[in-house]
């Protein structure tokens, strides 16, 4: 396959990962006939939602039409994929029906499963339930902040991948500075109980982390995986993943954080590893066993948090890369599992951690990035969206 036979390259997903492929595709291989493959007719910037069920914004400020933000020259299909048949080179989707293609990016995002925890779906938005994880349900995390009187706040992880591993903690932090603005501190109880060992893979982060929780009287509870919410009674039943105890916990607010995992079109399909995930190779970002197929993002298998920030350092091996193939060259560019996360600790405070796949710290300020900073405060709430509007959607950053 030579770049004079303009090859036809369809992204699957019109995300961050989609459309920053797309966006540096239209550069990169200008011949090249690219095809992205999206349903929905809203793009979110999901990284503001921490801010939004804070109270800081509206949640409006995080959403842009989709057809605002397919890059020019790209062909949007609006539709969803529900099976891939790469012996076939080929898709399917559920209105439009077979779509071939020469190169295939599946960056096709993670499912939320609302109905894998026993009584999540029927009380998300009430009986003091919320959660910061889609456009629908982010409001009722403010809701429940400022309605909250005191009592039991409760901020959960599940054992799955999830999107930004962080964001369950960062609402925590900002929820339990908003009580002692409120002058309830006193007379509540913050909890954070998660499925997970610890509060952050990388040490240097961590460390800071725990001394954070200590001093601010932050209860958490490690290998805690919520089973069951009863909303009525106003309860969250969890199971400790290692010993299979039961435990029940009353609570006044309860954050939840559903369990997630790859989209369904690629767990049964041909191009999943054991997990589900879309396998590439982790520097590569090529598939393991059709090497005209790529990924990136939440739904690959690269073993990094998934988040924008990793899709940022992704997203330009991931193109050099297709481009060789396309070309005939050797791929040698290479993704070092490079991820960061802005770590809100309070109102006007964050660490920004950044690290790769060896959880080295990778950081891009000549200071410590450990520490809790306004000017990285500033980065998260007005920068870093600025960067990805202008800079990442358009394949320039």
């Amino acid at each position: 396959m030579g770049i004079e036979d303009r090859p036809r390259i369809v992204i699957v997903g019109g995300g961050t990962a989609g459309l920053c492929v797309a966006s540096r595709l239209r550069r990169t291989l200008r011949r090249a006939e690219v095809v992205v493959i999206e349903p929905s007719e809203a793009h979110y910037y999901q990284p503001l939602w921490t801010l939004v069920g804070a109270g800081v914004l509206p949640r409006e400020a995080t959403a842009r039409k989709q057809g605002s933000v397919i890059p020019s020259g790209v062909d949007w299909v609006r539709d969803a994929v529900t099976d891939y048949a790469p012996l076939d080179r080929a898709v399917v989707t559920r209105e439009s029906g077979r779509i071939d293609y020469d190169c295939l990016v599946v960056a096709q995002g993670i499912q939320i499963d609302w109905n894998g925890i026993k009584g999540l779906q029927e009380n998300i938005g009430r009986n003091g339930v919320c959660s910061n994880y889609a456009y629908e349900t982010v409001g009722s995390t403010w809701e429940c902040l400022r309605g909250f009187q005191g009592g039991n706040a409760i901020f959960t992880v599940p054992s799955t991948a999830i999107k930004c591993g962080g964001a369950p903690q960062k609402i925590m932090y900002l929820a339990e500075d908003h009580l002692r603005r409120r002058g309830l501190r006193e007379t509540s109880r913050v909890i954070f109980a998660s499925a997970g060992p610890r509060l952050f893979s990388v040490a240097k982060y961590r460390e800071v982390l725990e001394r954070i929780v200590e001093q601010r009287g932050i209860e958490t509870r490690f290998r805690q995986e919520l089973t069951e919410i009863r909303g009525e009674d106003r309860e969250a039943v969890f199971e400790h993943l290692d010993t299979g105890e039961t435990t029940t916990l009353g609570y006044d607010m309860l954050h939840v954080t559903p369990p997630m995992g790859a989209p369904d079109a690629v767990k049964r399909s041909a191009l999943a590893d054991e997990a589900g995930w879309v396998a590439v190779d982790k520097h590569s970002l090529q598939h393991v066993r059709f090497p005209n197929v790529f990924a990136l993002g939440d739904a690959s298998s690269l073993p990094t948090a998934k988040t924008g920030a990793a899709i940022r350092k992704q997203a330009p091996v991931l193109v050099e890369n297709l481009a060789a193939y396309v070309e005939g060259r050797p791929l040698t560019a290479s993704y070092d599992g490079y991820t960061s996360c802005p770590i809100l600790t309070r109102y006007g405070r964050v660490i920004l951690a950044e690290f790769d796949y060896e959880q080295n710290p990778k950081e891009s300020f000549p200071f410590d990035q450990s520490k809790e900073r306004f000017s990285m405060w500033l980065l998260k709430r007005y920068g870093l969206p600025l960067i990805y509007w202008h800079g990442m959607l358009k394949g320039r950053l």
